[in-house]
């Protein structure tokens, strides 16, 4: 599902209420207008059943409050913008100047992801500050839909363009050369994504950026599109993660070699070209398996996780960055390797609730993450439990010297479920 097409311009406004129930009331008054079938007072409830339970405030002046219903159709999605700010329930310092409320039909299987991307859309403060400080709603729906797209682009010098041309031509010739299976084009090294009319490419080209646009030609342009965050500012720094995440979705294989073009974050010039070959770059994965992910365990599951995991390795809690151990998948195989430390916060919840999926689990998972013993998952993302001792032991695989107990704890529950 493209987010573009649950936004539409009759269903955002400027909200009247300050408090969550009288904005979700209007929020559903507009959305009344267009659909009569729609049962308002139904939705309401539902709505604030889940804010009183849990908040949907992201950060940065952002609220997303959701609910799955029998809607009769898949999705729903209105957008209030309050410059004074919705106090939120809970009594909480922040107020919210971006409500958005979206209502999902309960036979909607993406319905996470859908939340997710909406959560993504909305984390850049830059991208949030322009949609509450735009003139009017109408210019809020034109800076929503440029944001999805990718259409902010900043006019790149002639004499950058000719570089950058000249790096392309080169990038391809060296693929060629050295017989690589496809291009790796890292696409942050421009502001606002990289310019597709400028980019022809002649065989297999991945795109990899942070933030990859909904509804852009690049979909077209580049045979696969892989969204990973860049741990380091240094060149070519997502490859590794982009890398891991393409074996895991089979775009590419271990036996591969690629040619990877980038340069520095936002400078919008190329300045590097190299080859990679991927069963060198990630021989301590090679367990003899064919595949890299059990057969239970998602891919975006999996990517989530990493996602999580380099939040977790750059930004941390309160500045510092954490360590972290979580075990995803084979959870029957996993369960008797693991017992508590301590109570199990995540018992109790409802599966969505607790999804790695779920966008509102990220601020749990991180608070959770400075307690000692891992998080096990399952391979579809519910997170079973936090603060696990693992007991496995594998004497036989020697981990690389600077890795310590809890690096030989992820070895040996790895090595048990692969054996």
């Amino acid at each position: 599902m493209r987010l573009e097409k649950l936004i539409a311009r009759s269903r955002i406004v400027e909200l009247r209420g300050t408090d969550m129930k009288s904005v979700l009331g209007e929020m559903l008054d507009v959305c009344a207008q267009r659909f009569s079938d729609l049962k308002k007072e139904p939705l309401l409830r539902g709505l604030l059943a889940r804010e009183s339970t849990m908040t949907t405030y992201l950060g940065h002046g952002v609220s997303l409050p959701h609910v799955r219903a029998k809607l009769g159709r898949r999705y729903l999605m209105a957008i209030g913008r309050s410059k004074a700010g919705v106090v939120l329930d809970g009594g909480a310092d922040e107020k919210s100047n971006l409500v958005i409320m979206l209502l999902a039909d309960e036979r909607s299987r993406d319905y996470l992801q859908v939340l997710a991307s909406l959560a993504r859309l909305v984390k850049e403060p830059d991208m949030v500050r322009s949609l509450i400080e735009a003139d009017d709603v109408d210019q809020l729906y034109e800076r929503l839909l440029a944001g999805l797209s990718g259409m902010q682009v900043r006019r790149i010098p002639t004499k950058q363009n000719k570089i950058n041309r000249l790096m392309v031509r080169e990038a391809e010739r060296v693929a060629k050369g050295a017989d690589c299976d496809a291009i790796v084009v890292m696409g942050d090294t421009f502001t606002g994504g990289i310019d597709v009319t400028r980019w022809t490419p002649k065989m297999k080209s991945i795109l990899v950026t942070n933030n990859a646009p909904d509804g852009s030609d690049v979909f077209t342009t580049f045979a696969e599109v892989i969204q990973v965050r860049s741990f380091s500012p240094q060149r070519l720094a997502q490859v590794r993660s982009a890398i891991l995440v393409a074996l895991t979705r089979g775009i590419i294989s271990f036996t591969d070699r690629l040619c990877c073009i980038g340069g520095v974050l936002g400078s919008n010039q190329f300045d590097t070209v190299g080859v990679v070959d991927v069963e060198r770059e990630f021989q301590t994965l090679l367990t003899g398996q064919s595949d890299l992910l059990p057969d239970d365990v998602k891919p975006e599951v999996f990517e989530r996780v990493i996602a999580v995991a380099t939040e977790l390795g750059i930004e941390g809690r309160e500045g510092k960055p954490v360590g972290c151990l979580f075990v995803v998948g084979a959870t029957a195989e996993v369960e008797k390797y693991v017992k508590p430390l301590v109570m199990n916060p995540f018992y109790g919840y409802k599966d969505e609730d607790r999804n790695i999926l779920n966008p509102f689990m990220d601020e749990t998972v991180k608070e959770f993450s400075t307690i000692d013993g891992a998080f096990v998952i399952k391979g579809d993302g519910v997170v079973l439990s936090a603060g696990s001792l693992i007991q496995a032991t594998d004497a036989e695989h020697m981990l690389p010297s600077g890795l310590g107990s809890r690096h030989a704890a992820a070895a040996a529950i790895t090595r048990q479920k692969s054996s």
